[in-house]
């Protein structure tokens, strides 16, 4: 039996999930939460195996509650559940300790499998995520040349002042190219931007002060 804790800040999704599981005779919904205090709550109260986590929530994202709840208990499977279809977003997923990846669109059937074979030890990746995974690089080339050196920047922790005097920009135009950079990496925040800029850099051997 598969006993399960549901994570998600919407309670019609919560209430939809319950609805569809409720057949599965597999399949035990043991838990629901809406936010990080409530998941760590339910996970000592109802140990769960497995956890499906949406990755959008409010104050802490489903990544970082994924790493939060593994560490209090490492043998926990966790199951992603988004509406993003990022390689970046399952790439940091995977990387938090999540054991797959799985859009919030996909057929029910899908997700039903995901859940299972993340349950019973495997790796689950939606399809579409799995053919960006393998056929795109793990730093994707998506920005133009300038939004590349802004970045850089932002990596050795430049504000958009200090950026706008090096590169003989006006601040406006650097504050559009951010935004742009955000929208093009699917990054939530300005602090989740320069993370990536941060550990981007580190990855090429670039500087990051």
């Amino acid at each position: 039996m598969i006993r399960l804790l549901l994570v998600d800040d919407h309670p019609l999704v919560r209430d939809g999930l319950k609805a569809r599981l409720a057949s599965e005779i597999d399949i035990e919904v043991v838990g629901e939460a809406g936010d990080a205090p409530e998941a760590i709550a339910a996970l000592a109260a109802h140990t769960p195996t497995l956890v499906l986590m949406d990755i959008g929530m409010k104050d802490v994202n489903g990544i970082e509650l994924t790493a939060m709840l593994l560490q209090r208990a490492p043998a926990l499977a966790v199951l992603m559940l988004s509406m993003y279809d990022s390689v970046e977003y399952a790439q940091r997923a995977l990387q938090a300790g999540a054991r797959g990846y799985v859009l919030k669109d996909a057929p029910s059937s899908e997700i039903l499998a995901a859940l299972r074979t993340v349950a019973s030890g495997g790796t689950y990746l939606s399809p579409v995520i799995a053919q960006r995974l393998f056929r795109t690089p793990v730093t994707r080339n998506v920005l133009s040349t300038r939004e590349q050196d802004i970045l850089a920047c932002l990596a050795q922790g430049q504000a958009s002042k200090q950026i706008a005097r090096a590169l003989n920009l006006s601040v406006r135009t650097v504050e559009s190219h951010r935004q742009n950079i955000r929208r093009k990496l699917e990054v939530e925040t300005q602090a989740d931007l320069i993370k990536y800029a941060v550990e981007h850099a580190r990855r090429h051997g670039g500087p990051a002060a």
